[in-house]
């Protein structure tokens, strides 16, 4: 598959999405983006915003598999990765696969849950396989964590260790509509006169793996290469607000953001503002502030913000 196939593509399913989220059309872009360079996104706002809904959309525009995990204090981590079963009939045990094994899997409220059940997803986020029982179980392609958690709700919850945050490509915060949106998700409501929304499939799995493929032919120049690790090098260097910068798994993860952000712009090339575009939602959350600002409004992204705002931006013909 070529790039140009990739933004055809990438519209179509940015189109019948839309069918179901009104507004936001950055946020879905972002996501669509992360999903084409094959990494896992975490969606974290209030409660009511459609992140769950945007996960289904999602898959159901690309036709792939999609599942659903509440993520509750008392879950297990068999209740994600599966389980051995006793077969009395052949006398052996039998491995049922769980949830995880599909191509969409929406961990639902994450951090509901106790860390040794979060952990139980850093073996197939990373490896894209599960080893249960000293086997391992390949997981299907693409495979995609799309996970959820409310800031609000303190109460009750085990916040993600940063081993496990930095496994997600971005953090996206949804945001509320604007009243004119707002109006619209209800005058739509009415029109199709039932809860769920009819998106049509315009890509299979294998697709998406071929969409995914193709990004790796996108020409990134040693300029734009030395712009990212100029932005990665400054978050580590910024000791006045940040404790702990980003490590080169961010550098990484600005590289193909960057790669899937400029194909589906049509690009088979990088330019800064691509680099600029993911470089909040893909940085953010790998920075560990100072102390002293942890009770304060100052927030991980008006950071990095900021970090981006101090690195020199190459010039581009």
């Amino acid at each position: 598959m070529k790039v140009e196939e990739v933004q055809l593509k990438g519209n179509e399913v940015l189109k019948e999405v839309k069918k179901a989220i009104v507004g936001k059309d950055e946020v879905l872009k972002l996501i669509l983006t992360t999903i084409l360079a094959d990494g896992h996104i975490l969606l974290e706002d209030l409660p009511g915003l459609a992140k769950t809904l945007m996960a289904k959309s999602f898959a159901r525009a690309l036709g792939v598999e999609f599942r659903r995990v509440q993520f509750t204090p008392d879950l297990l981590p068999s209740d994600i990765l599966g389980v051995s079963v006793f077969n009395q009939k052949t006398l052996e045990f039998e491995f049922r696969k769980g949830p995880v094994f599909t191509n969409v899997l929406l961990a639902d409220e994450i951090n509901r849950a106790p860390p040794k059940t979060q952990s139980a997803l850093l073996e197939a986020m990373q490896e894209r396989q599960v080893t249960v029982e000293g086997k391992t179980y390949e997981l299907p392609e693409p495979f995609i964590v799309i996970a959820t958690q409310n800031p609000i709700e303190q109460e009750g919850t085990y916040p993600l260790p940063e081993a496990q945050l930095d496994r997600f490509l971005v953090r996206l915060r949804v945001g509320y509509p604007s009243k004119e949106e707002e109006i619209e998700i209800l005058r739509r409501r009415m029109e199709r006169k039932k809860e769920e929304v009819d998106i049509q499939s315009v890509t299979t799995p294998r697709e998406v793996v071929e969409m995914q493929k193709a990004i790796e032919d996108v020409y990134v120049s040693d300029a734009i290469l030395e712009y990212i690790t100029n932005i990665v090098t400054a978050t580590r260097e910024d000791k006045k607000e940040i404790e702990v910068g980003a490590s080169p798994r961010g550098s990484l993860a600005l590289l193909k953001l960057s790669r899937a952000y400029a194909a589906l712009n049509g690009r088979d090339y990088v330019i800064p503002d691509d680099v600029k575009a993911v470089a909040v939602p893909a940085l953010s959350h790998r920075l560990i502030l100072k102390r002293e600002l942890w009770y304060t409004r100052v927030s991980q992204e008006s950071i990095m913000e900021k970090v981006l705002d101090r690195v020199p931006v190459p010039k581009f013909e």
